[in-house]
């Protein structure tokens, strides 16, 4: 296989691979045991009918939709940040995009597990599907549920793709590695399987180059279009503080802001449990320290405007979720956000060192718990006080919906671990290319430096 040279430090990428790795098998037990409260807490639910959840009337909503926005939300920290980096072409971003990008996938998956555990009987998502039914009638193409279903299938079906085509060189270096170490072997046999004969020709090369950058350009306006109209589920209601124009870029923004929080954080793990600081470096922290940055100052800007507009419109119905958000029952939760999604990033995150990698982690993690209650606020906070005061009701999410939320962490935490054992984390010919392009762009700078000495001296 031609292409770049190896990295010396490639050993660290590619250790995960083969053999027994204790920090990754322990990390796979706990999450596997949390991937089975998941499972049970939903057959509990699928025996025993919907009634077993702590929604009602007239919360219908309540831990799956937050968890479905949530997830989705997540998902735009691969695809949608690696496109724009690659888009841009962004030097520093090499060891970021396949991080990024798994992340993209997994979530997308776990997020489109919770339309279907809420419909309490989930075989009956054909109806969701569209194709007639046995009645000759299509899905109604004007609910909002329908368009999720679309919008969501489409995003998935990209970002597999995004995925998978830049892991075809990596599993094709890997598999020429292992043909000299481990000729048989399952492993060896996947590799070789998944290279999909990758020979990396100039016409290879030039395909797959071409089909990332044509991916990359497509991708962005799908992720755009995705959480734009999960968040016509809510606009397009007349509920309070739903009902707003405003909804589309505030969820794209939290979508993203969301994002680069889960991928600071999973960083920072890799990091860490992996040994791979050459790559995952302090720049590279200290750029998407600056991007987290940017999406703090958008979010709370939207945030802002959001809560400016309800207040002084002073609309009686709207006042009422304004009123539990700021000062009554939800003011903790509400408090709380703000805190975690404008306070503390703002004042961590413009100095170099808070974007170092453990000041971005634990920012990062506060975020995540920040989108999480912002998303609990738009749908508990909206339902428990609807317009008509006499139908106001409370919400107290059951055990099994807690088991699910905390199941949906261990099957994200699962698929990653499985993840790192099956590709490297970081792409490998993506960092040879940077190095290659960097060794020959310093050869070129010193060859004119010493031209210009030359002709100086003459």
């Amino acid at each position: 296989m031609s292409g770049p040279a190896a990295s010396i430090h490639e050993e660290a990428l590619v250790r995960p691979l083969s053999g027994f790795r204790p920090k990754l098998f322990f990390g796979s037990l706990v999450t596997g045991l949390l991937v089975a409260v998941l499972f049970y807490s939903w057959g509990y639910q699928i025996v025993n009918d919907i009634g077993v959840a702590g929604i009602n009337r007239p919360v219908f909503w309540g831990f799956y939709i937050v968890n479905f926005v949530f997830w989705i939300g997540i998902s735009h920290a691969g695809t949608l940040i690696s496109a724009i980096l690659r888009v841009t072409q962004a030097e520093w971003r090499r060891p970021v995009t396949r991080c990024a990008e798994a992340i993209t996938t997994f979530a997308l998956m776990i997020g489109g597990l919770f339309p279907l555990i809420h419909l309490g009987r989930p075989w009956i998502f054909w109806y969701m599907i569209p194709l007639p039914n046995e009645r000759g009638i299509w899905p109604n193409f004007r609910s909002p549920l329908m368009w999720d279903v679309l919008a969501i299938t489409t995003y998935l079906m990209g970002s597999i793709l995004y995925l998978l085509l830049p892991m075809i060189p990596d599993f094709a270096i890997i598999r020429d590695k292992r043909l000299r170490e481990y000729p048989k072997g399952l492993k060896t046999l996947f590799f070789r399987v998944a290279a999909l004969g990758w020979r990396g020709t100039p016409q290879q090369w030039f395909s797959l180059e071409a089909g990332i950058k044509a991916m990359a350009v497509v991708i962005i306006p799908v992720a755009v279009s995705v959480h734009t109209i999960v968040s016509w589920d809510f606009a397009m209601a007349i509920q309070p503080m739903w009902h707003s124009t405003i909804f589309g870029p505030y969820f794209v923004v939290g979508a993203i802001y969301s994002g680069v929080a889960v991928l600071m954080v999973a960083m920072y793990l890799l990091r860490k449990g992996l040994g791979i600081h050459e790559y995952l470096s302090d720049k590279v922290f200290n750029n998407l320290g600056l991007m987290f940055l940017a999406f703090a100052m958008l979010w709370s800007y939207f945030t802002f405007a959001e809560h400016l507009t309800v207040w002084y419109g002073n609309e009686h119905a709207e006042r009422a979720v304004f009123d539990g958000r700021i000062t009554g029952e939800f003011s903790g939760f509400f408090w709380t956000m703000i805190i975690v999604n404008t306070v503390i990033p703002l004042l961590i995150l413009p100095w170099p060192k808070g974007r170092k990698p453990l000041g971005t982690a634990i920012v990062g993690l506060g975020v995540l718990v920040g989108m999480w209650i912002e998303r609990y606020l738009i749908v508990v906070g909206t339902l428990s006080t609807p317009r008509l005061e006499y139908t106001q009701g409370f919400y107290t999410p059951s055990w099994v919906e807690i088991g699910i939320l905390v199941g949906s962490v261990g099957l994200f935490g699962f698929l990653y671990f499985a993840f790192l054992q099956l590709a490297p984390i970081v792409s490998l010919w993506e960092v040879r290319e940077g190095e290659h392009l960097t060794h020959r762009a310093f050869a070129a700078e010193q060859a004119l430096r010493a031209g210009r000495e030359g002709a100086s001296h003459g």
